[in-house]
């Protein structure tokens, strides 16, 4: 294995491991699932380093873990393939925009409105039935404002929370940020 490979499944584990911890820290947690904190900020961290493959594999692994430590937040197969396999897979997708000058804070617009994405049609369809009728003070009348409120509300804001991160850490870590660093 060459040692190419050695660090990026290293760098894998290791960001892995810090965004499950991160997980385990949240800021604000909704009642249904879903929670502010900084866990997504490692795995598009990893995805904009090593391109979309290995983002994508690296976000499935983080889905699976978060669906086994997250205490299965879900409602039947359907929410568990959807909340946490392809949401977090999706977050993978941030490495399309690897090599890019800033690619970091594109890819975590990439990544983190196709994790929206699939946490916006998933509660829109499947978490349908639970919808309130009223919710943040608002009547509401159809399941699709219902999920864009409700996973938007930590989405947004989660995506804020990872652009600042990623801002703080550009002037001293910019080239670690973009994966110059493995050229």
């Amino acid at each position: 294995m060459g040692n190419n490979k050695i660090r990026m499944l290293s760098e894998g584990a290791l960001l892995i491991a810090m965004a499950q911890i991160l997980s385990l820290l949240p800021l604000w947690k909704m009642p249904w699932g879903g929670s502010i904190d900084l866990a997504m900020a490692p795995i598009l961290l990893f995805a904009v380093r090593w391109g979309v493959k290995w983002g994508l594999v690296e976000g499935l692994a983080f889905g699976t873990l978060q669906m086994i430590f997250e205490g299965g937040v879900a409602i039947g197969w359907q929410s568990i393939l959807g909340d946490f396999l392809v949401a977090f897979t999706a977050l993978g997708l941030a490495g399309i925009c690897r090599g890019m000058e800033k690619g970091i804070f594109a890819g975590t617009l990439v990544g983190g409105l196709a994790r929206f994405l699939v946490h916006y049609v998933v509660g829109a369809t499947i978490w349908a039935q639970y919808m309130p009728e009223e919710f943040f003070g608002m009547t509401m009348t159809t399941p699709w404002m219902y999920s864009f409120l409700y996973n938007g509300f930590y989405m947004f804001i989660d995506i804020a929370l990872c652009l600042v991160i990623f801002g703080l850490l550009w002037k001293p870590m910019g080239k670690y940020l973009t994966g110059k660093d493995l050229k």
